[in-house]
C-alpha cells in the first residue's frame, strides 16, 4: 500500500487541504481490495487512473461512478476492486464548495456525484485529462489550474465563516458552538445559520465530524482507546464508542485493531 500526499499551489491551499494518492498491488493471496471512506466534514475530488471499484451496500442509490465527488459527509461508504489500482483526490474545505462549484455546501451534504452528471462536459473533459496524464505530478497541475480558473470566477464572499470552520478543523480548543460564535461575534443563531451554509452541517453536527477525524488520525499509535478518546474531547468512552460506530461503522476497538477496510492510510 502506497499513499502520499501533494501540496497544492500557494493561490489553492486556502480551498484545498491537499492532494492525495493511494496506489495498491494486489498480490497472488488477494483477490480483492474494499475500500471503505467514512464522514468527513470535508469534500473530496477522486480520480480513479487505474481501474475501477463497485460500490457495496449502496442505499443511498447515489453512484460516484468510477470517478467523482463525495461532498461533506455524515455517511461511511465501501467500494471494492479485484484489481490493482491507483487513485487521486483533492481534499477540499467545505466552504470551497460554492467556489469551485457556484452552489451552496449546505445543498450537497451526504450527496456524490460521477463529474459527469456534476459538471457536466467541464467534468468529462477534467476527468479525461487526469486519466491520460502521465504521472500524479502533472494531474495536481492538471487539477489546480481547474480549480483556479473557477475560483477566480466566484470569490469567496464570507471570509469569517471560512475562518471559522478552518478553525474547527485545526484548532481543538472550542468544546462548545457558544464559545465558537462568541469567538467571531456572532449570535449562536446567525452563526449557526452562515456556518452551515458554508460547512454543510450544523456546528454541532461538523465539530462532532472534525474530532471523529482527530480520534481516526491517531491509528497505529499506542495510545489507548480511553487516552484518544479523552484527548480528542470526547466526554465519556460510551460517546466515543457511539460517533465512532455511527460514522464509520465499526466499534472503535475493531477499528483500531488494524483489521478494518481501509485503514491502513488513514493515519497520514
Amino acid at each position: 500500500m502506497r499513499y502520499f500526499t501533494i501540496q497544492p499551489p500557494a493561490e489553492l491551499k486556502p480551498y484545498v487541504r491537499f492532494y492525495w494518492v493511494l496506489e495498491h498491488e494486489l498480490g497472488p493471496d488477494e483477490p480483492a481490495y474494499i475500500y471503505r471512506s467514512v464522514a468527513d466534514g470535508c469534500t473530496e475530488m477522486v480520480f480513479h487512473y487505474r481501474s475501477a471499484f463497485d460500490e457495496l451496500d449502496n442505499k443511498t442509490g447515489q453512484n460516484a461512478g468510477p470517478s467523482g465527488i463525495q461532498f461533506q459527509t455524515t455517511q461511511y461508504r465501501r467500494f471494492i476492486t479485484t484489481r490493482s489500482f491507483g487513485i487521486f483526490g483533492a481534499y477540499v474545505y467545505p466552504f470551497a464548495v460554492p467556489c469551485f462549484f457556484n452552489i451552496a455546501s449546505s445543498q450537497t451534504s451526504n450527496l456524490a456525484f460521477d463529474f459527469d452528471t456534476f459538471l457536466n462536459r467541464p467534468g468529462r473533459e477534467l476527468e479525461e485529462q487526469i486519466m491520460l496524464a502521465a504521472d500524479n505530478d502533472e494531474r495536481a497541475e492538471i487539477l489546480s489550474a481547474f480549480l483556479i480558473a473557477r475560483l477566480r470566477q466566484n470569490e469567496l464572499k464570507h471570509q469569517s465563516i471560512a475562518i471559522a470552520i478552518r478553525d474547527v478543523i485545526h484548532n481543538k480548543q472550542y468544546k462548545t458552538v457558544a464559545q465558537l460564535a462568541d469567538t467571531y461575534n456572532l449570535s449562536a443563531r446567525q452563526f449557526d445559520r452562515k456556518f452551515k451554509e458554508y460547512a454543510g452541517f450544523s456546528p454541532k453536527t461538523y465539530m462532532r465530524l472534525t474530532r471523529l477525524q482527530d480520534a481516526l488520525r491517531q491509528y497505529n499509535t499506542n495510545k489507548t482507546l480511553t487516552q484518544i478518546a479523552l484527548e480528542c474531547g470526547y466526554y465519556d468512552q460510551s460517546h466515543f464508542i457511539h460517533d465512532v460506530k455511527e460514522f464509520t461503522g465499526y466499534h472503535p476497538g475493531f477499528y483500531f485493531s488494524g483489521k478494518a477496510e481501509g485503514t491502513e492510510y488513514r493515519n497520514t
